[in-house]
């Protein structure tokens, strides 16, 4: 009871300057604000990304080409060729399920006066079981496409639904940078796999798409499925033996091409986030101590103003414990209103975001709200214990002739 009564005069002597008080309190809602709004922003997208690698499954490896330095500068080493990935499947049955090479490009597709931009992936037959992403309608490539360097394609969900709404496509010639393809299925609604709205892509045979769509050479890369999670370090040595044999590396030499797991991208993922986490936090941590100097300066303005109240106080009985009791409790309350108002600043602003965009995923981690909470309560503690300390320590003689 005794709490609730210092509780109780700490909040009218904060209702008595009203005005003074709110601005005390905007360095702690900034900085509270800044690290709710930044913790959101980068656990959303450290989850959406998570969510990414995921789906790509815990079995598959990624071949990329590689890069080679050249003084400060890296250049892309476009080294994969399709008998690469050819021979990764057939030098390591025992270890490789299935393998699938693309080529990435882009371009728009057409049906009539309708067309969409878009992705354009060049790939094998076994694309679509790597990812366990099904046909809706009609079916996917064959091996007989590509080997055939077939003018056939199959739609992502979007890009059916764009061009035909709810009429059949199957069977319909569209229109891919020019050239005509004929639609052979349409793939059900995935979402993402990895960093690749699959629903937006128009899939081809990887011949096709290197000979006869873009001219090109060298693949984007290959997706190498192993028989197991647990057997993916034997697989990357394989496809790394396979590789360094095909391009004719030499004994330590670095190889020409780029190998990443689901792991990998995970650390990595870690190693940046932490990187963005400490830039944002310390930007939030200035603005939090130039909230609690404020804080600190207007208790002090308050100690000052108030001296001859304090010695009257004193002069009736009250302790000096008290009067410390409750200019901390003024400190405090100051402190989490702001703190209060700054987690739902920072819920806001994440939202806001999150809609804005309509790409930024944002996540508030309930803990986060209680830290910082807690956080501004200990700013509060902080930044009132020396005008605290000021006003319990002032002489009741002294304070009671103040004018």
């Amino acid at each position: 009871m005794f709490h609730l009564r210092i509780l109780g005069m700490a909040l009218r002597g904060l209702r008595q300057n009203l005005i003074r008080s709110m601005l005390a309190t905007l360095g702690v809602i900034i900085g509270v604000g800044a690290v709710v709004s930044a913790v959101s922003v980068l656990q959303g997208a450290q989850n959406d990304i998570l969510t990414r690698f995921e789906s790509l499954g815990a079995d598959q490896v990624l071949v990329f080409n590689g890069t080679d330095r050249h003084g400060s500068r890296r250049t892309q080493q476009v080294t994969l060729l399709p008998e690469d990935a050819e021979h990764i499947a057939e030098e390591n049955k025992e270890l490789v399920i299935a393998m699938a090479p693309q080529y990435n490009g882009g371009g728009q597709t057409k049906y009539f006066e309708k067309n969409v931009n878009g992705a354009v992936l060049g790939t094998s037959e076994q694309y679509a079981a790597i990812n366990n992403y099904l046909v809706e309608q009609g079916r996917f490539l064959t091996r007989e496409d590509v080997r055939g360097n077939a003018m056939v394609c199959v739609l992502g969900y979007k890009v059916a639904e764009e061009l035909f709404g709810d009429l059949p496509a199957v069977g319909k010639a569209v229109k891919i940078e020019g050239k005509s393809f004929i639609v052979v299925g349409v793939m059900e609604e995935k979402g993402a796999l990895g960093f690749i709205e699959v629903d937006n892509q128009v899939v081809i045979p990887v011949t096709t798409a290197m000979s006869r769509m873009f001219g090109a050479r060298y693949l984007t890369m290959i997706v190498v499925q192993c028989q197991s999670a647990e057997r993916v370090p034997m697989c990357i040595d394989a496809v790394k033996k396979t590789l360094r044999a095909n391009h004719h590396i030499n004994a330590g030499a670095d190889d020409d091409f780029t190998i990443f797991t689901q792991d990998q991208f995970k650390q990595q993922l870690s190693q940046v986030a932490l990187i963005f986490g400490v830039v944002l936090y310390s930007i939030a941590g200035i603005s939090i101590v130039v909230g609690a100097i404020g804080i600190m300066n207007i208790m002090l303005v308050s100690v000052t103003e108030r001296t001859r109240e304090i010695g009257v106080r004193i002069a009736v009985g009250a302790r000096r414990m008290d009067i410390l009791k409750q200019f901390l409790a003024e400190a405090s309350v100051i402190s989490l209103c702001g703190g209060g108002l700054g987690v739902v600043c920072g819920w806001a602003i994440a939202n806001f975001l999150s809609k804005f965009t309509q790409v930024l995923q944002t996540y508030t981690p309930p803990i986060i709200i209680f830290l910082a909470l807690l956080m501004a309560v200990i700013v509060g503690i902080v930044s009132g214990i020396y005008p605290a300390i000021r006003a319990a320590s002032l002489d009741p003689v002294q304070a009671l002739r103040y004018e």
